[in-house]
């Protein structure tokens, strides 16, 4: 089992910059990659970025690729998602997710812990 925690959310002006945070409970931590998720109100959760174990492997979605940057610390377990030049598209709450299950890494349906997510809310 185990348990995630997002933090870092908040509210920033386009152009700003925020750092979420997940933090893992589990010994096995760092055997897992990890993913970052969004979502708004009426829209399906979609793909932000993918981490692999040991941090060498990483993928973005078209959208936030050269904005955002995913890392990891595994002796801390926590992922982080630094977001720079934020935008209002960028409002969503974010999630982070364990991969438990082979498969394509944009693909929810392989992550198989979440955690209860964090707003982030980018103003024009």
């Amino acid at each position: 089992q185990v348990q995630l925690v997002e933090s870092g959310g908040g509210l920033v002006q386009a152009g700003g910059s925020l750092r979420l945070s997940c933090a893992a409970s589990g010994r096995t931590f760092s055997t897992y990659a990890m993913g970052w998720f969004r979502q708004t109100p009426g829209k399906e959760r979609e793909f932000v970025a993918h981490i692999n174990w040991s941090a060498g492997t990483t993928y973005y979605a078209d959208s936030v690729k050269g904005r955002f940057t995913i890392s990891r610390d595994n002796a801390r377990r926590t992922v982080y998602l630094q977001m720079n030049s934020l935008k209002p598209e960028d409002t969503a709450i974010y999630y982070c997710a364990v991969k438990g299950l082979s498969g394509n890494y944009y693909d929810t349906r392989i992550y198989r812990y979440w955690g209860p997510g964090t707003q982030v809310t980018v103003s024009s």
